[in-house]
C-alpha cells in the first residue's frame, strides 16, 4: 500500500473529494487540518493503521477508520471520528491517500496546500502539545505510537 499525505484547499466538499479518489481506484481519509500537527503525524497514523491490520490487532473493520483513529490517538471509533472529521461545509483538508499516484486535484477545484499541515502555537495549544523537550511535530507521532500501547 501507498500513502501520500497532503493539505488541499477548495470548494469540492468532503463527498465529492472522496467520489474523486475512489474513482480512481484509490481511498481517502479527509480530516480537518486544524487537528493535525505536520505530515508526519498522519503517515505515522497510516503506517500504524496499516501495521494493525497485518497483525490482526485492528479495532476497527476499515483501514482508513483505523489510520483516524491513530490520528486521532484515541481507541474509540465514535469519538475519533468525531474528533477529526472535517467541519460541515469546510473548505480546508488533510488527507491520507492511499494508492493514489497522482492526486488530479485541479479536475475536482481543489488545490494542493502542505501548509494547511504545519504546526502552529494555536493547533499545539488546542491538542496539548506542550512538551518543551520535543517539537509538536515528535509529540503527536509520539502519541499515536502510544495508542499501539494502549490497545494491548
Amino acid at each position: 500500500m501507498r500513502f501520500t499525505v497532503l493539505g488541499m484547499r477548495g470548494d469540492a466538499g468532503f463527498d465529492r473529494i472522496i467520489d474523486h479518489f475512489r474513482s480512481m481506484g484509490g481511498d481517502c481519509a479527509l480530516m480537518d487540518p486544524g487537528k493535525v500537527v505536520g505530515s508526519d503525524h498522519l503517515m505515522s497514523a497510516a503506517v500504524h493503521g496499516d501495521r494493525a491490520f497485518s497483525e490482526a490487532t485492528n479495532r476497527s473493520d476499515s483501514l482508513l477508520t483505523e489510520m483516524i483513529m491513530y490520528a486521532a490517538w484515541e481507541r474509540q471509533i465514535g469519538k475519533a471520528l468525531r474528533r477529526m472529521r472535517p467541519a460541515d461545509g469546510a473548505t480546508e483538508f488533510a488527507a491520507v491517500l492511499v494508492d493514489i499516484d497522482d492526486p488530479r486535484l485541479e479536475e475536482i477545484g481543489m488545490v494542493r496546500d502542505d501548509s494547511l499541515l504545519d504546526p502552529s502555537p494555536e493547533k499545539t495549544a488546542a491538542l496539548g502539545l506542550s512538551d518543551p523537550f520535543l517539537s509538536p511535530e515528535d509529540q503527536a507521532v509520539e502519541r499515536v505510537a502510544l495508542l499501539e500501547l494502549q490497545k494491548m
